[in-house]
């Protein structure tokens, strides 16, 4: 959990931070919202697919410019999803370990960046992961798509909403398949990353990885002391003060302006927010100790929201081990009842350029880093804006601007 950039004293109840979190730098300058990013249909068994329909027509003067259309349309047809029949198409795939066309086969998929809740969430300075999109994959995978699933993780977290998807969808299919989730910590699987990933059947970490964070925050809310001058523009706002600007961050109606910036919390406000995000920070801690058998206590009283290097994450309970890439492979490969050598590991491809030609932008469950335009930093109003507490750890402003 971070704490404000301007600290202040806190209600009693509040958990002070733990050692080893980072907080926030004042916001950046707000901005227009930006456009949501396509909603992607379907998971492993529905590719890629915006679809491209048959867009050249097939005319006697033109038989030449048809007949080119035409394989094009066949061949694209062929990896992507119709967008007038929303059917189940061929998915476009990469080994990415052990040989191609092995006998057996385990599903990755990555949980990288920022962890959003959709695509309607729209997009940030860095790539994520769309929670709802990454849990419709899971749901998608029945017992004969593969042996087992591997989750390949490098996240901050990001919203409560979008990493609780992933967690119960990690349930439903182990429920309904009864194959295992394994999970590979490949950097960093912070607050809503091990949120995320609790209910998975093991958790190793690659060497140098960090883990922790179990915490909420919610903000910032900022005031500004003294306003003598508002000016600004879509690519640039200020405003002028006599005392400052100060922001603050709860870490857990009565004033209808409780939390814009013409004024300071009032204690009231301070412990509305605390309560709002109380019982979240409980429903976590509940969380981790049901599905990781860690002590709900020693969380609260001793490790807070402190990261982690992995010996010490596998000494508290966070993860079960360190492996390297190859050897958490091969491990996943032999709980899954497999033979190592013939096994390979795939996930979805990104987009060829093939396929980009017809309208495919991304991976599903992937948020491509939107590409600031002179000079404009984009905000995303799901995790950027302080609108709903957050399962983050680290510095909004490398994601949000």
């Amino acid at each position: 959990m971070s704490s404000s950039n301007n600290p202040t004293d806190s209600p009693a109840d509040i958990p002070v931070q733990a050692p080893g979190t980072a907080g926030f730098p004042p916001p950046a300058h707000r901005y227009p919202q930006p456009a949501p990013q396509p909603e992607q249909p379907g998971g492993f068994k529905r590719g890629f697919g915006k679809g491209i329909g048959l867009g050249l027509g097939l005319t006697v003067m033109v038989t030449a410019l048809a007949l080119v259309g035409g394989i094009m349309s066949v061949v694209g047809l062929g990896v992507l999803v119709g967008s007038t029949s929303g059917e189940a198409q061929a998915t476009t795939t990469e080994t990415i370990w052990g040989e191609p066309g092995a006998g057996n086969e385990l599903r990755a998929i990555d949980i990288s960046g920022a962890i959003m809740t959709s695509a309607a969430d729209g997009g940030l300075l860095a790539a994520g992961t769309y929670g709802y999109e990454v849990a419709d994959m899971l749901d998608e995978l029945d017992a004969d798509d593969a042996a087992g699933v591997v989750l390949l993780v490098n996240t901050p977290g990001g919203s409560i909403t979008g990493s609780r998807a992933i967690s119960d969808a990690i349930v439903r299919y182990q429920e309904r398949t009864g194959q295992q989730v394994m999970v590979h910590v490949q950097g960093m699987s912070a607050s809503g990353g091990v949120y995320s990933t609790a209910p998975a059947d093991v958790i190793y970490a690659d060497h140098g990885s960090i883990i922790g964070s179990i915490g909420v925050i919610y903000g910032p809310f900022e005031h500004y002391d003294g306003v003598v001058a508002t000016s600004g523009s879509l690519l640039e706002a200020g405003v002028t003060t006599t005392g400052g600007i100060t922001q603050e961050y709860i870490t857990r109606g009565t004033g209808k302006d409780a939390g814009q910036p013409f004024r300071e919390l009032t204690d009231g406000e301070r412990q509305m927010f605390a309560d709002l995000i109380q019982p979240e920070y409980e429903r976590f801690v509940d969380h981790m100790a049901t599905h990781r058998g860690m002590d709900a206590t020693r969380i609260v009283e001793e490790y807070g929201a402190g990261i982690f290097e992995s010996g010490k994450a596998e000494e508290l309970g966070y993860v079960d081990g360190t492996l390297g890439r190859d050897e958490f492979y091969r491990e996943a490969a032999e709980r899954a009842g497999l033979d190592p050598d013939d096994t390979a590991v795939v996930r979805l491809a990104a987009p060829s350029a093939f396929e980009s030609l017809f309208g495919v932008e991304r991976v599903l469950g992937q948020s491509p880093a939107l590409q600031p335009a002179a000079g404009q930093a984009f905000v995303n109003a799901g995790i950027c804006g302080g609108r709903a507490p957050l399962v983050f750890t680290g510095d909004l402003a490398a994601v949000c601007g």
